[in-house]
């Protein structure tokens, strides 16, 4: 054996050494938390399952699908599928709906969750504060089914609470709500306020009560009014979460509630200009024309545009606080 490879023998068992040592504290670590990893299993199986799995029929974007040859034997399309998405005289009003209802979904939701929960806040009684939280809450785990036929018995022509309203009290003519698109953004914003707003109240209130007490304890020495204490000590301490929440929401600008835009106002033809989004065009597509391609198009078209929101408003968010950020 020569000299140069006796010599280098030390130097790759000592390079080996260092690597166990530092595999240890891995694996250390690995054992310590080793039944919160085994709690996690579940959510991981099912993001795997419902979310990595399906992703292989991104393909049928890309294909004239028939349903003899299926996905692997229908004869590729190019990008055929997103010309007729794009082509379709829907497109603009699909985009520009789904876009401004987010827009306005976001900004509202997100004043009201805040201001809800800050008078949940003030509430010192341990019973009445929870009671209120589930009272909030129980809008959001409520079927979007239900909630639609709750708003059909207000604005039922016949017999809705506001026609009968606006015709005992103000005898004013009851007021075809189905039929009239002009009313319907606004309906659909009380409606995603009332089911969306007590979820995200209940998030920024335990963010809240995690506040350490002697901040508000200070303030109130030195003389501070509750709106000092709320602009100064509250909402900066919990613009991590706010930051956090809003970033999540703007990642699915582009998608839209289904139940929302499609069960609440009954799958009304009259009132589709205000109320169809890109969700409910491609089932349209889907259940009248059977168009696959075309629907696996605008569903590609939605992820790309959320990807790229989500990286885009995450680095605004570094420029300016990178804590904040979420990655």
């Amino acid at each position: 054996m020569k000299a140069s490879e006796t010599a280098s023998i030390p130097s790759t068992n000592q390079s080996m050494t260092v690597v166990k040592k530092k595999q240890r504290p891995f694996m250390r670590k690995l054992s310590k938390y080793k039944w919160l990893l085994l709690m996690t299993l579940p959510g991981i199986i099912y993001l795997f399952i419902n979310n990595y799995i399906p992703m292989y029929g991104i393909i049928l974007a890309f294909k004239n699908y028939n349903y003899v040859d299926g996905i692997w034997g229908s004869p590729w399309a190019g990008f055929d599928n997103f010309k007729f998405l794009f082509q379709s005289p829907d497109a603009y009003i699909i985009t520009r709906n789904t876009v401004l209802y987010n827009v306005a979904f976001i900004s509202i939701n997100l004043v009201l969750s805040l201001f809800v929960a800050l008078l949940m806040n003030e509430i010192k009684d341990k019973v009445i504060s929870r009671f209120y939280q589930s009272t909030f809450l129980l809008p959001h785990i409520i079927s979007m089914v239900i909630v639609a036929y709750l708003v059909y018995s207000f604005l039922n022509v016949e017999n809705g609470l506001v026609n009968r309203l606006l015709v005992d009290l103000f005898h004013i003519d009851p007021i075809a709500w189905y039929s009239n698109p002009d009313y319907w953004p606004y309906v659909l914003i009380i409606v995603n306020a009332w089911k969306g707003v007590g979820y995200s109240a209940i998030i920024y209130f335990a963010a809240i009560i995690g506040i350490d007490k002697e901040y508000y304890e200070a303030a109130t020495i030195d003389g501070a009014s509750k709106w000092r204490q709320m602009t100064r000590i509250t909402l900066p301490l919990i613009a991590p979460v706010i930051t956090t929440l809003t970033l999540l929401a703007v990642s699915g600008i582009l998608r839209s509630d289904f139940g929302l835009f499609y069960q609440v106002p009954m799958n009304s033809g009259a009132l589709m200009p205000t109320t169809n989004t890109i969700d409910t065009f491609v089932y349209r597509a889907m259940i009248q024309l059977g168009d696959i391609g075309m629907s696996s198009a605008a569903g590609v078209y939605q992820s790309a545009v959320c990807f790229v929101l989500i990286l885009g408003a995450n680095l605004a968010v570094r420029k300016i606080n990178k804590q904040n950020s979420l990655f």
